[in-house]
């Protein structure tokens, strides 16, 4: 399905009016970004600034803003933005494994850090972002936010084996790819959200649930995002389009398709995912489009972005409440 610029300048368009209520505190974010990053290894600052000038949506750092503010924190020094850095270095770490263990050639419309300059200088720089991330967040002993992000790494790192166990495996279930994206994805979006409560020292009711906002905003973008591989376009993501297929990753559609279609279709997508080849590929769109398999997919995402919604009635109203609110929207409704 082709994407019309209309629509994604309409969705760019959002996404700034999303940011709008903490736009003072992204740029303030962006310059201690680029003032954390500086190392005295040229090619640790060569790898982070071609990183970070490759236009990410930022969405876990604004996460941590938009929380903080919907939970009414007094600005009175910058541990905001501090903890906003430390979560999209941590995001920044996780894509930089990624491409190397995928063996991704394109992210954001440019080439990657290990397509360009190899996988072990991108898992090394990679290491380093985490280990920053740490030394800004020891400057605080903040012992229950250390605590948080602990144990969210450990979490992602256990999301990112289990994947690669299921790598090839056309037989996983609904559940166990839903375990994947828990520990993978939505764990660090329940951490930003849950952050911004903390530092606002709200009660702990209201914590669960800017982590339960987090977490099922963070279940709604992963399905979405593994739903753009199948129908959006590679100049729309900025990636190329099959890549999950070709890489024998399994993902929400694959796994209703192999369901609910005939035995014949079901096992073209099974050899596929075990031999990690899309050359097959169109045919196999036409299967999860046959089976509905993008319509139940997006469906899922809507019912994990309703439930984030829900989570939204312990914050009192405000332009970061209806920030949040709209993020969620952007979410499922996105075509990048």
């Amino acid at each position: 399905m082709q994407i019309t610029d209309a629509k994604k300048t309409t969705q760019t368009d959002l996404l700034s009016q999303i940011r709008h209520p903490v736009r003072d505190d992204l740029k303030a974010t962006d310059i201690l970004i680029c003032h954390e990053l500086i190392s005295r290894v040229p090619l640790i600052q060569t790898i982070t600034q071609h990183i970070v000038s490759s236009g990410g949506k930022r969405l876990r750092p604004l996460l941590v803003l938009l929380s903080a503010g919907a939970c009414s924190y007094e600005k009175n020094d910058n541990e905001h933005h501090e903890l906003a850095a430390i979560i999209e270095f941590v995001h920044t770490a996780t894509l930089l494994h990624d491409d190397v263990i995928d063996e991704s050639k394109l992210r954001r419309g440019k080439a990657t850090a290990n397509a360009q300059w190899g996988n072990q200088a991108s898992v090394l720089v990679g290491d380093f972002l985490y280990s920053r991330a740490f030394q800004i967040l020891a400057r605080r002993s903040n012992i229950p936010v250390m605590k948080c992000l602990a144990d969210t790494t450990n979490a992602i790192a256990e999301g990112e084996v289990w994947q690669l166990m299921n790598q090839n495996n056309p037989d996983i279930s609904i559940d166990d790819y839903y375990q994947v994206i828990h520990h993978k994805t939505a764990k660090l979006f329940a951490s930003a959200a849950e952050i911004g409560a903390m530092i606002a020292e709200q009660n702990e009711s209201t914590r669960a649930a800017m982590a339960n906002y987090g977490l099922q905003l963070g279940m709604a973008f992963q399905i979405l995002d593994d739903l753009l591989d199948y129908c959006s376009d590679a100049k729309t993501m900025g990636k190329n389009i099959g890549d999950d297929l070709a890489e024998g990753k399994v993902t929400l559609p694959l796994i209703y398709a192999m369901q609910t279609a005939p035995t014949q279709q079901a096992d073209e997508i099974r050899h596929a995912i075990t031999n990690a080849s899309i050359e097959n590929f169109h045919s196999i769109l036409q299967t999860l489009k046959a089976t509905n398999a993008i319509d139940y997919s997006r469906a899922q995402a809507q019912n994990y972005a309703d439930q984030a919604m829900t989570m939204l009635d312990h914050l009192a109203p405000s332009a970061y409440r209806e920030a949040l609110s709209q993020l969620v929207t952007f979410a499922v409704a996105r075509s990048y």
